[in-house]
C-alpha cells in the first residue's frame, strides 16, 4: 500500500528528534559545559510514596567522583514509612561509603517523612516560615457500619485467622485489635525517634518531648535544635560549599523534569508517564501507616 509523503515525513522527523534527544543527553552526561566542582541537587517533592527514582539518583551521584556534595531539596508533607526509610538509608550510604557531604534544604514544607529524610543529611536548613516537624505516625481508619445498616447492606467475611480483617471499615474495631495496631504504631514511632536521635545527635527522651505530632515553623525548629541553620536555597548551597570544602564557584546540576509525552510515546512508555503524572497524588492511599 502506498504511503502518503506526509506519513514518511512525520516518521523521519520523529526519528531525528529521538536521535538528537538521545545524543544530546549522552553528551551532556559527559560534559556540562562548565568548569568547577559540582553540587548535585536532588528533589524530594510531594508525597513520599515511590522512592526508587530518588534512590537511584542519589546512588548515581554517590558514585560520581565529580560530585563533591549533594543538596537535598525537600518540599514534602511526608508519606509512606518504608519509602521514607529507603531514601534515608541511601543518603546515609552515600555519606559513609562515598564520602559525600549532604545538606537538606526545606522549602515550604518538610514535615513528618520529609523531616525523617532530612535527618539523614549532615546538616539541615529551613526558611523561618517553613512548616516542619509533625513527628509521629498515623494509621487512619473509617467505620461505615452504621451507614451500611441504613441502606440495608451487610458484610460477610471469611478469614483464615482472627485478625486477618483487622481495620475493616464494615465493623467496630475490638479492644484487642486496637492494642495490636497501637503496638505496631509505637514500634514505627520508636524507629522515627531513633533515626532523629542518630541523625541529630540528640537524646531520645528530648526528641519524644518534641515528637508529639505538632508542627513547627522553621524558626521554632531551629530553637528546638531540630535544624542547624535558617535560610533558603542559596544559603543551603553556601552551607554545602562550606562543609564540603568546595573551592571556587560550584557548578549546580539538577535532574531535568520528567521527559515529555512525545518522547515517552517514541519509547513506548506513555502509560508510565501518564500514570506517574496523573495518578501519583493518589498513591498514598496504598499505605497502612504513614509518617
Amino acid at each position: 500500500m502506498k504511503r502518503h509523503p506526509f506519513f514518511w515525513g512525520t516518521l523521519i522527523l520523529l526519528l531525528l528528534t529521538f536521535s538528537f534527544y538521545s545524543l544530546s543527553h549522552s553528551l551532556l552526561d559527559e560534559w556540562d559545559g562548565e568548569d568547577g566542582e559540582r553540587i548535585a541537587v536532588v528533589d524530594v517533592e510531594g508525597l513520599i510514596s515511590e522512592p526508587d527514582d530518588i534512590v537511584e539518583e542519589l546512588k548515581k551521584h554517590g558514585k560520581d567522583p565529580s560530585i563533591k556534595g549533594v543538596l537535598l531539596r525537600i518540599n514534602s508533607p511526608g508519606g509512606g514509612v518504608a519509602a521514607s526509610q529507603e531514601i534515608y538509608s541511601q543518603i546515609l550510604r552515600i555519606r559513609r561509603e562515598n564520602g559525600k557531604k549532604v545538606v537538606a534544604s526545606m522549602s515550604s514544607l518538610g514535615a513528618s517523612g520529609g523531616y525523617y529524610v532530612a535527618c539523614a543529611a549532615d546538616k539541615i536548613m529551613a526558611n523561618p516560615g517553613t512548616i516542619t516537624g509533625s513527628i509521629g505516625v498515623i494509621m487512619p481508619f473509617s467505620n461505615i457500619e452504621a451507614l451500611m445498616g441504613k441502606i440495608g447492606l451487610k458484610a460477610d467475611v471469611i478469614k483464615s485467622g482472627e485478625y486477618k480483617d483487622i481495620g475493616s471499615p464494615t465493623r467496630e474495631m475490638t479492644a484487642k485489635e486496637r492494642e495490636i495496631l497501637k503496638a505496631s504504631i509505637d514500634d514505627v514511632y520508636g524507629q522515627f525517634v531513633e533515626a532523629i536521635s542518630q541523625g541529630r545527635s540528640m537524646d531520645p527522651e528530648k526528641i519524644r518531648t518534641l515528637a508529639d505530632g505538632r508542627i513547627y515553623t522553621g524558626r521554632q525548629a531551629f530553637e528546638a535544635g531540630l535544624i542547624d541553620r535558617l535560610g533558603g536555597f542559596e544559603d543551603a548551597v553556601d552551607f554545602l560549599v562550606e562543609i564540603a570544602d568546595i573551592q571556587g564557584e560550584p557548578v549546580i546540576i539538577r535532574e531535568e523534569e520528567e521527559e515529555g509525552l512525545l518522547y515517552r510515546l517514541i519509547k513506548g512508555d506513555a502509560q508510565s508517564f501518564l500514570g506517574k503524572s496523573i495518578l501519583k497524588p493518589l498513591s498514598g492511599f496504598q499505605y497502612l501507616w504513614e509518617y
